[in-house]
């Protein structure tokens, strides 16, 4: 593996433990990696903080990278991977090229660039840029690849349960997730469709101010929504005993969410209000639902129908591996070529 004795330098926000996936995965193909979380703090009012205003937090998080160039000072790296960029500041950026500690700069966003304008500013300083969004790609000239699922969740490590729930959802309340869910819901319900939600927020004061701040929150029922984190053993458990997963994306998301693909990689079928799937290679509609956000319709046939088997290639394709190589090795451009 080309990986193999090469040191990389990972700087990733906290995305519920998915970085820790990926530092695991390249430790497995030889690299020897220096993780560095993108944030001084993960608590939600610092998230917030850094949001909202960074000013606010500014000497925080430049103390904090202070702190990462005194520890990597004697060290070179062949890579340095970004993913996110909302807090890095750009002093740090510039000491990596000034002092030649990094061969190659590879930046990764898993949102909308449009959301975090801050990341306009950073990129520049990447020699490789890639994109979980395919308008962004075209819009602003970077490459695209798709996110990925993490082997928790490929059938071989996943033992056969008795089904429960025709229907499960597990995701954070944000947007108008919570409006789209219950009309999913009370839809399932009218259809007879059994169901299980799980509706997850970082802390109560949080969500408190998520219920004054946004429209699309006011009417959430706060007996709906939970503090407790899911780890990923219980996402799945719950997956696995539910015929299919519901996916509701951002409004104006057009990635698709990591949840897609550990959906598909654990054989279940998918609901999602994400339209973008039905252009990418893997999609078949007997394996995933498309509905509309506004008008909600749960066709009983589909639960019925059998799943149609994901070749090997675009099995591999949707794999924490494969989304490594493309980082890191080889070119993806030609299998990731969605047409609009």
């Amino acid at each position: 593996m080309k990986l193999k004795g090469k040191n990389i330098l990972f700087i990733s926000a906290s995305f519920f433990a998915y970085e820790k996936e990926i530092c695991k995965k390249l430790s497995e193909k030889g690299a020897i990696v220096d993780f560095f979380d993108e944030r001084p703090s993960n608590s939600y009012i610092a998230k917030g903080i850094i949001r909202v205003n960074r000013r606010i937090y500014q000497k925080n998080i430049d103390r904090y990278y202070r702190n990462i160039l005194k520890k990597i000072n004697n060290k070179k790296y062949d890579y340095f991977l970004l993913i996110k960029g909302e807090s890095i500041p750009i002093f740090f950026l510039q000491k990596l090229r000034e002092h030649n500690l990094v061969k190659k700069s590879i930046f990764y966003a898993y949102d909308s660039l449009d959301e975090y304008p801050q990341t306009f500013k950073i990129l520049h300083y990447f020699e490789e840029k890639f994109t979980f969004d395919h308008i962004d790609s075209q819009k602003y000239n970077l490459k695209f690849r798709p996110l990925f699922f993490i082997p928790t969740y490929q059938e071989d490590n996943i033992s056969v349960a008795p089904v429960k729930f025709d229907l499960s959802f597990i995701g954070t309340a944000h947007s108008d997730r919570y409006l789209v869910g219950e009309r999913i819901k009370n839809v399932a319900k009218v259809n007879h469709i059994s169901t299980y939600f799980y509706y997850y927020a970082m802390g109560k004061f949080a969500f408190k101010l998520r219920k004054i701040f946004d429209k699309n929150m006011k009417n959430f029922d706060g007996e709906k929504v939970n503090f407790q984190k899911l780890s990923h053993h219980q996402i799945k458990e719950i997956y696995n005993q539910s015929k299919a997963i519901l996916d509701i994306n951002k409004p104006l998301q057009r990635g698709l969410t990591i949840r897609t693909f550990e959906v598909l990689a654990m054989k279940k079928k998918l609901i999602t209000t994400n339209f973008n799937i039905k252009n990418y290679p893997f999609y078949h509609p007997n394996n995933v639902l498309i509905i509309d956000r506004e008008d909600v319709m749960l066709p009983k046939d589909f639960f019925e129908r059998d799943l149609v088997e994901i070749n090997s290639q675009d099995f591999y394709m949707m794999s924490l591996d494969s989304w490594i190589e493309c980082i890191f090795i080889n070119d993806q451009k030609k299998y990731w070529n969605i047409k609009l």
